[in-house]
């Protein structure tokens, strides 16, 4: 019987199987971030260790530095030193670190695959819950937490229980005006944040074969908010030709060698899975988060839903309280919600492809007044290629901030965070309670470049929405986790 790709992938780097189960598994590329890093090194000078392989390893800096004064010593004292630590450390252990001063800075999830580090096959940690984007490439790339981040230093390997494999299908065409996000919220709003434990999810079917990788990087990141570990997709003729003369990628005949091997990492079509879901792609339609979970979410024509309506009890409570939390009402129509801060950026919505589409819809409109907006390129290759075909004018234009890279609202761990009880409409990938700040509240548009946020209360809304000359606003809500 045949493999499926994940099958593959964890043979050829199971080490030996331990006593309580689980696997010791060889992780090929290590990323690392300043948040989660520090501590992990602390921890291996106390044990008197180094770094294995440290030409496996690659940094950059994004969760805690400004999006807009980058003079060094930065403001907040807490931040400019966990930059120093990342430096430090990657420059006593010869760990390739994109710098600010390096312009391939900015966000880990942006960076490492635009460098051409990511490759069909590989297994990837890095220590951020949102290291599943990277099952773009047909690789295993899952999220560590830190002192998983000092063992794949000190042994370049790590402790993982096997999952199961759930093949998703989405088949048929999108409608116009439908994204990526709009794809992978209803995946979730249909199986659940928690329908995903224990299982990876491969995505397939035409919609993701329709898909570039730019759009499909969204949907395996989106992955870990359905509860899957993993999310990944079989690499296929557009993979091959994303990474085709990127810096890390092999070249020349070496490439052509590296394709070869990358086909064969494919599911097989004979392959069994552990469960299959299948869903209708012409069905889905622009979609925003109302609540505090991502499968709290609605199509852009439909209302609030009335908690008395949900049979389970539990998620009816929720959603009782995520209505307390937002100060929505059940039967409000999602579209026309008035919004404080509008977001594009994140790991999610950062990419050229989301800021040319949002550029789409802000030619001739203004953000409305008394709305915050910011674009912050996801990399400062992002923003190079950005300002050559003249999208930071059209932003700057529209009324919002065009800022530099990093992760920025997407978690108030930086500068950028809402004040007070502020509504934002963001394209991030979490709307948990404080995500953005406290108590803020987040709306996540799916669809387009407009997506999550924070405190208070997170939505979903289209950029188009934000900027529309009738005066549609959108909100945001605050969040919390990484």
């Amino acid at each position: 019987m045949g493999q499926t790709l994940f099958e593959k992938v964890w043979r050829k780097h199971a080490v030996r199987e331990l006593p309580d189960g689980s696997t010791q598994l060889l992780v090929g590329t290590h990323l690392l971030h300043e948040v989660t890093s520090p501590q992990a090194f602390g921890m291996l000078r106390a044990l008197k260790l180094g770094v294995k392989y440290p030409s496996r390893t690659y940094a950059t800096v994004d969760h805690i530095i400004p999006t807009d004064d980058r003079s060094e010593p930065y403001k907040s004292a807490t931040a400019y030193e966990m930059l120093t630590e990342i430096r430090k450390n990657c420059k006593e252990n010869g760990i390739t670190f994109f710098d600010v001063n390096t312009g391939a800075q900015g966000v880990i999830h942006i960076v490492m695959p635009e460098q051409g580090l990511i490759h069909p096959g590989m297994t990837v940690a890095c220590g951020d819950s949102h290291t599943a984007t990277h099952g773009a490439f047909g690789a295993i790339a899952f999220g560590i937490g830190t002192s998983q981040v000092r063992n794949v230093l000190a042994t370049q390997t790590l402790s993982f229980k096997k999952l199961k494999v759930r093949r998703v299908n989405v088949n048929g065409k999108l409608a116009e005006g439908v994204y990526p996000k709009d794809v992978a919220l209803h995946i979730i709003r249909k199986l659940g944040v928690n329908g995903g434990i224990g299982y990876a999810y491969e995505f397939g079917g035409q919609v993701f074969d329709d898909m570039s990788m730019e759009g499909r990087m969204t949907v395996c990141n989106m992955a870990i908010e359905g509860g899957a570990r993993i999310g990944y997709i079989n690499p296929d003729e557009k993979t091959f030709a994303y990474l085709k003369g990127r810096p890390y990628a092999p070249k020349g005949e070496e490439f052509e060698k590296a394709v070869e091997y990358w086909k064969s990492i494919a599911s097989d079509p004979d392959c069994k899975y552990d469960d299959v879901v299948d869903f209708d792609g012409s069905e889905i339609k622009p979609t925003v988060t109302w609540g505090v979970n991502p499968a709290q979410a609605v199509f852009i024509d439909e209302t609030i839903p009335n908690p008395d309506s949900i049979a389970d009890e539990s998620q009816r409570k929720d959603a009782i309280d995520a209505l307390a939390y937002m100060k929505l009402n059940a039967g409000d129509k999602i579209a026309g919600t008035k919004i404080d801060v509008a977001f594009i950026g994140s790991c999610t919505n950062g990419r050229l492809s989301d800021f040319e589409e949002a550029a789409k819809f802000l030619k001739g409109k203004k953000v409305a007044s008394g709305v915050k907006a910011l674009a912050v390129p996801g990399s400062q290759i992002v923003d190079k290629l950005a300002r050559e075909k003249g999208l930071d004018k059209i932003f700057t234009d529209a009324g919002f901030e065009w800022r530099q890279a990093g992760c920025s609202m997407c978690l108030a761990m930086n500068p950028d965070k809402l004040v007070g009880d502020q509504l934002c409409a963001s394209t991030s990938n979490r709307n948990f309670k404080g995500r953005q700040g406290s108590p803020g509240r987040q709306f996540r548009p799916c669809g387009g470049p407009v997506a999550h946020g924070g405190r208070g209360r997170e939505e979903i809304l289209f950029l188009r929405h934000v900027c529309r000359p009738d005066g549609l606003h959108g909100r945001q809500q605050r969040r919390r986790a990484l």
